[in-house]
């Protein structure tokens, strides 16, 4: 069952996700060379904390297993999930994939980037453009009437187009009093397949693409996924709210 959102709903939603958006912003301007994932982490947390919300991440229980860090830091060939580690030195010619996801009011904002450091390779550099490009397409797509799968496939086309690997282990979710509600949102598949979209839904729209394979793997911590050929991977990410007007970007900075 998906969840549709009353207007109290919406009006949480909204508040939630501008703080989730405003804590991405500050945090990216501090990614830098020399900075540890550690040490931008712990950056996160303090600016979660200002801002009056608490991370969503820090804790979060699968089975017995429990996320030690505030923010999803992931560098390189690493997918998501990945762990701030003070032994993780970013360096020139790095990307650096934040995902920041808050809880403000008993409602969830989840959004993420991938940002490059310094002098990045070309190849690299478009991988992050495409990318962020598939990330709109799909949002477009969100259409009441239309049907998942077509957010799906609008993101699987542009990406595999251009030879990029569709990351299949981790997809896009619901999102509202919970991190993850009904429906999965795949980056690949059928148009025309899935649940169709209602106004009032929330969703997490979030393109996850490699350089080389879509196959991944999980590091020994049991959080961190990489790619299984070590390719750089990116990771791009917005909550949307889909209205009889079109899809309405609730990750947005406001002013």
């Amino acid at each position: 069952m998906i969840p549709i959102k009353d207007n109290l709903g919406i009006v949480k939603m909204r508040e939630a996700c501008a703080v989730a958006a405003l804590v991405l912003h500050k945090l990216k301007s501090h990614v830098s060379a020399g900075v540890t994932t550690y040490d931008l982490d712990q950056i996160a947390k303090e600016i979660i904390y200002e801002c009056g919300a608490k991370s969503a991440c820090y804790g979060y229980k699968i089975g017995n297993k429990k996320f030690p860090a505030y923010t999803c830091i992931s560098l390189n060939d690493e997918v998501v999930h990945g762990i701030g580690n003070i032994k993780k030195i970013i360096y020139e010619g790095d990307i650096v994939s934040l995902d920041v996801v808050i809880e403000y009011n008993g409602y969830i904002g989840d959004n993420a980037t991938t940002v490059s450091v310094g002098k990045v390779r070309p190849e690299v550099l478009k991988l992050l453009r495409v990318a962020e490009e598939a990330l709109y397409l799909g949002i477009a797509q969100a259409k009441v009437g239309n049907r998942i799968g077509d957010i799906s496939n609008a993101i699987q086309n542009h990406c595999e187009k251009h030879g990029y690997g569709i990351v299949r282990d981790m997809v896009g979710h619901g999102v509202g009093v919970g991190m993850h509600e009904e429906p999965q949102i795949p980056n690949f598949g059928r148009k025309g397949a899935g649940a169709k979209i209602r106004s009032g839904m929330t969703l997490a729209i979030e393109p996850m693409v490699n350089l080389g394979t879509y196959k991944t793997k999980c590091l020994s911590d049991g959080w961190t996924i990489v790619s299984a050929d070590a390719s750089p991977s990116v990771h791009f990410e917005h909550t949307i709210l889909t209205t009889e007007h079109g899809p309405e970007v609730l990750t947005i900075l406001k002013n």
